[in-house]
């Protein structure tokens, strides 16, 4: 094989192998097998109960699967490094009473830790990323002053400033005004497209999906699909991951996508 077809090969980010979440007798997830490939932007859309969440951890690696393994870049999980991977969680799990301000939030994400003065560097990568995230007035406010949607992008800035290979982002729209869910989206698309990194959106809202991202996982607790927008949200695989599918995909068609 000549370099030239070396170098067209595609590169799977994250490839996930026969993967089983069971949690004790409940069963999250059961068989799922992807390959997400480089710098895409892949959702993972289902209903409430579905395994999102779950799979998303096992992704991050913070749930190890009961069957089958996952891997990054080809490699084992326990062998990638902490850098590449970003997370942010769902909105109502960010804890808002902790006594800092939005800067130190962010910079101990580069530091893996709160302790220590941030360096002058830090505060550099901080404050750029702080900006790129439209939230650079926000730097020296306490977290407990801030609003939901001031707070997600605090938390995606805080991911954004160590430059991930892989974004994993955990519904980071809900709960949040509209407004503030068109920044966030095009934040993520932004990133996706200027750092070339892998982003991997859980979200229940289909048209935010069928917008940004070029794959599309549909699951409920088995994979329904996996593939481009237009294969995933069939009425008929909607109705298959969705109760009253129909009645949702008529919904959301008419409701247009927030972006």
């Amino acid at each position: 094989m000549s370099m030239h077809s070396l170098s067209q090969m595609t590169v799977n980010a994250i490839d996930i192998n026969n993967v089983t979440i069971k949690f004790g007798s409940h069963t999250a997830v059961e068989d799922i097998n992807i390959k997400i490939e480089e710098g895409i932007i892949c959702a993972i859309v289902g209903p409430n109960g579905s395994g999102k969440t779950s799979l998303l951890k096992s992704i991050l690696g913070v749930i190890k699967p009961t069957e089958g393994d996952i891997k990054i870049f080809g490699r084992q999980q326990s062998g990638v490094p902490t850098n590449w991977l970003g997370y942010v969680p769902q909105i109502k799990s960010l804890d808002r009473s902790f006594p800092a301000q939005s800067i130190e939030l962010v910079a101990s994400g580069m530091k893996q830790s709160w302790t220590g003065l941030i360096s002058k560097k830090e505060k550099m990568l901080a404050l750029d990323a702080l900006e790129s995230v439209e939230a650079g007035d926000l730097a020296y406010r306490q977290l407990s002053s801030l609003s939901g949607g001031e707070l997600q992008r605090i938390y995606l800035a805080r991911c954004i400033a160590r430059r991930p290979k892989i974004f994993l982002l955990d519904e980071p729209a809900t709960g949040i005004d509209m407004v503030c869910e068109v920044t966030i989206n095009n934040i993520i698309t932004e990133y996706n497209r200027t750092e070339g990194a892998t982003i991997v959106l859980v979200t229940h809202d289909w048209a935010v999906a069928n917008s940004h991202a070029q794959y599309v996982l549909l699951l409920n607790k088995r994979q329904v699909c996996y593939g481009k927008p237009e294969e995933a949200f069939e009425s008929d695989l909607l109705s298959e991951a969705f109760v009253h599918g129909a009645d949702f995909l008529s919904k959301h068609t008419h409701h247009g996508a927030h972006v």
